[in-house]
């Protein structure tokens, strides 16, 4: 089981962060493309899944699978937004992501103050401490490659 790809987009559309462990197709759109498209699907999706809920839809969307794909979905009530693909075989991700935003991402980015959270993410430390909270999980695995 793996880990593909972790996004963090702002309420606005930017994306924050990203980073690619394991992907073995590669898009013919350029990275601003497909970064837009992604948060173009996600914001779809969720708007799409929210209007047509026919109860009290206060958890929101979760996320999808595909035969290729699983994609995880977390927002916070600020609006941001994580997005995680994975192998088919991984469990629900949403107590995961909630973790990650409260203790790696509040942690290392929002009390940084030398971090601007209107900009995309350059720190060195919130990088570390992300693969060591992702390393604590089985389905991250040992054979992550950069793209």
């Amino acid at each position: 089981m793996t880990v593909y790809s972790l996004h963090i987009f702002n309420n606005k559309g930017a994306c924050l962060y990203e980073k690619e462990w394991k992907r073995s197709m590669k898009s013919l759109l350029s990275k601003e493309q497909e970064l837009k498209l992604m948060f173009g699907m996600i914001h779809s999706i969720n708007s799409f899944v929210s209007r047509m809920s026919p109860t009290d839809f206060k958890d929101g969307f979760l996320g999808y699978t595909t035969n290729a794909y699983k994609l995880h979905y977390f927002e916070t009530p600020t609006g941001l937004k994580f997005v995680l693909s994975t192998d088919v075989n991984v469990g629900n991700m949403r107590d995961m992501l909630r973790k990650l935003y409260s203790r790696v991402y509040v942690e290392y980015v929002v009390r940084n103050p030398l971090i601007d959270l209107h900009l995309p993410i350059k720190s060195s430390l919130f990088e570390s401490k992300l693969e060591e909270y992702l390393t604590e999980f089985g389905f991250f695995g040992q054979q992550k490659q950069n793209v």
